[in-house]
């Protein structure tokens, strides 16, 4: 039964998907760190410093964790590596005085964090993906519809609907290419002890020491290590990712708030999914007020003020370490990759279900257009011979005959490769 008497986390429940609350999870962060001792142990092995007795019985006891029994010591030890140690030890009788030979801490937990941060941008990178196809079928439908473009909040000239989405696919693109960049990037701090210089794995294994970092990462999936670490990995991978969700943030608030924009009813243009039973406010039933679109800009402002903790961490680390990043790691890392997971499961949903109101485009179209129209005039009395500073200023019909004036009414005519600009990324789209 759960406990409401308790503060507990937004992410804990409302925001976020279940797979990434699991990657954030305690309790996968406890397994990865025994899989971590275990292959160490595998790798160490081989080099004869761990028994056969004593590495089955390590493999025996992996999966039987207490985090409960971690929490109880570590009140004690105020170290939460070495009470997971301790809990491990007392379980694995026969093995465990031979856990952690010759790390410290950040072996483990950094080298976790780094597998956990590996399967968090998965997760973001298929979420991104299905965005980007949504937003694809959402071009190629409006493609050539016609509608007006605004500038500072004014009518402008027409666009395509089409080409407004895929300026907003764009961006999201430039975000995935960070993050296959990203991914590309990450590696591990690997195995190399107390300031990153190998200096107990060197005592313990000489030349070895290397090879065994080598299948220990290989057993962890085969992570690649950096060549230099201090105590932890380099912080600013984590700056890399910040900046990477910031990124996507950023996309989805513009996307987001410029639909608050068009379904205003001064605009009226679009809409955000409103279910059948949804409530738009408490005291006036007639609204439909943007809260899902408001979301998505309350939640990208937490990420872009979360991101600015990395850069700190990473420029703020002291010499080979220092311990002022490890509390709020623990903070911003998770609920950054919770927001993200929500402003894009909740932008995929809103561009799939999202209401077009033709009808209103072409009335804010007929209603602009003819003074759009203008620059058209101004363009096909130069073509004539008129001077272009002199008709901006006077609009004189006389450059323009009566078929001229026919044709110009119609804003399709208006509206460049707009069209095929978009299909062509539709294009791009399709070969991710």
């Amino acid at each position: 039964m759960k406990d409401y008497t308790k503060y507990t986390s937004p992410f804990s429940w409302r925001y976020g998907s279940e797979e990434m609350r699991s990657i954030f999870s305690e309790e996968n962060k406890y397994k990865l760190w025994r899989k971590i001792w275990v292959e160490l142990a595998r790798a160490q092995h081989k080099f004869g410093l761990i028994s056969p007795e004593e590495l089955k019985d390590l493999e025996n006891n992996q999966e039987n964790l207490s985090i409960e029994r971690i929490w109880e010591i570590e009140k004690e030890t105020k170290h939460d590596v070495v009470a997971a140690i301790k809990e491990f030890a007392e379980k694995a009788k026969i093995g465990g005085g031979k856990i952690h030979l010759g790390a410290t801490s950040m072996d483990v937990s950094d080298n976790a964090e780094t597998i956990r941060l590996s399967e968090a941008l998965i997760l973001i990178e298929k979420e991104l993906i299905n965005l980007l196809r949504e937003f694809g079928k959402k071009i190629k439908q409006y493609s050539g519809f016609v509608c007006m473009g605004y500038t500072h909040l004014q009518p402008a000239e027409p666009t395509t609907l089409g080409y407004r989405f895929a300026f907003y696919a764009q961006d999201l693109l430039m975000d995935l290419e960070l993050l296959q960049f990203v991914k590309k990037n990450l590696k591990a701090k690997g195995f190399k002890g107390a300031v990153g210089t190998s200096a107990s794995y060197v005592k313990l294994m000489g030349e070895k020491a290397e090879r065994m970092e080598l299948e220990i990462l290989d057993g962890l999936g085969g992570l690649e290590p950096y060549e230099v670490t201090n105590q932890t990995s380099p912080r600013k991978i984590e700056l890399w990712v910040a900046n990477l969700l910031s990124s996507i943030a950023e996309s989805l608030n513009k996307f987001a708030f410029d639909l608050r924009i068009m379904q205003s009813p001064a605009f009226g243009e679009w809409q955000e999914p409103f279910g059948t039973k949804q409530v738009g406010s408490s005291a006036m039933p007639f609204k439909k007020n943007p809260v899902t679109s408001e979301k998505i800009c309350s939640l990208a402002r937490l990420v872009v003020s979360l991101s600015r903790t990395s850069w700190d961490n990473a420029s703020l680390t002291l010499l080979e370490r220092t311990l002022d990043d490890s509390a709020n790691r623990r903070v911003a890392i998770p609920e950054m990759f919770l927001a993200t997971d929500e402003i894009l499961h909740t932008a995929t949903n809103i561009v799939e279900g999202l209401v077009i109101n033709e009808k209103k485009i072409f009335e804010n179209l007929n209603t602009f257009w003819p003074y759009a129209a203008s620059e058209i005039l101004i363009i096909e009395a130069v073509k004539k011979g008129a001077d272009r500073q002199k008709i901006h200023e006077s609009l004189i019909g006389k450059q323009v005959n009566k078929e001229d004036l026919k044709k110009l009414p119609d804003a399709k005519n208006h509206v460049g490769n707009a069209s095929q600009k978009a299909l062509d990324l539709v294009s791009r789209i399709k070969k991710i």
